[in-house]
């Protein structure tokens, strides 16, 4: 019976499929030379979220040079006591809503490359990589967006300036017509006056 059971058991997990860590990232990010960027990394598990979860952030230079670590948390974060990311980077996520994000303080030049996040759940081991390519420019360019904004807000500002130029000049043109009016009548009044005498 004993042998039947095992065999039974075998087949059943044969049949199961293998639990994995699914990983969701924003593929891309672009920032600012010294400023400051969250990497978001979310994750969903099968396995019940327990002490033994793991999250591992590594860093690919963009000269394609051999991986670096960045961060790694178990229960509590642990930054790096060394190397390009020490004292830069800090635990943003929380692992009970699923998230392994982390912030990257005052970004440089050399962090131009592919950011991967890997989260291990036992026994969900196995999974995607996360990966996310960061471009660090000097200045900041104008996407598509940016410049259907100035486009739109350049479009109001103009028709502002033509209703305020409409405005005024209906106003002074009243105001002349009002003081045509005026002299007219002062000119009839004037003409009546020397008739009677």
């Amino acid at each position: 019976h004993t042998g039947k059971t095992l065999a039974l058991g075998y087949h059943f997990q044969s049949l199961w499929p293998a639990a994995a860590v699914e990983i969701h990232t924003s593929r891309g990010e672009e920032a600012l030379n010294g400023t400051n960027i969250r990497l978001k990394c979310t994750f969903s598990t099968f396995s019940p979220i327990g002490p033994q979860l793991t999250v591992t952030w590594n860093f690919r230079p963009e000269d394609k040079g051999s991986d670096e670590s960045v961060f790694f948390y178990q229960g509590q974060p642990y930054p790096l006591l060394t190397g390009r990311f020490k004292d830069r980077v800090t635990w943003d996520g929380n692992i009970h809503k699923n998230d392994a994000s982390i912030v990257i303080w005052n970004l440089k030049p050399t962090d131009n490359g592919t950011f991967t996040c890997q989260v291990k759940n036992p026994p969900d081991v196995s999974g995607t990589i996360g990966e996310i390519r960061l471009s660090v420019v000097q200045s900041v360019r104008f996407s598509e967006i940016h410049y259907l904004a100035v486009a739109i807000g350049s479009a109001c500002a103009l028709m502002i300036i033509l209703v305020i130029v409409v405005v005024l000049c209906r106003y002074y043109r009243r105001k002349r017509q009002e003081k045509s009016t005026e002299m007219s009548t002062e000119e009839m009044a004037a003409v009546s006056l020397e008739a009677k005498d």
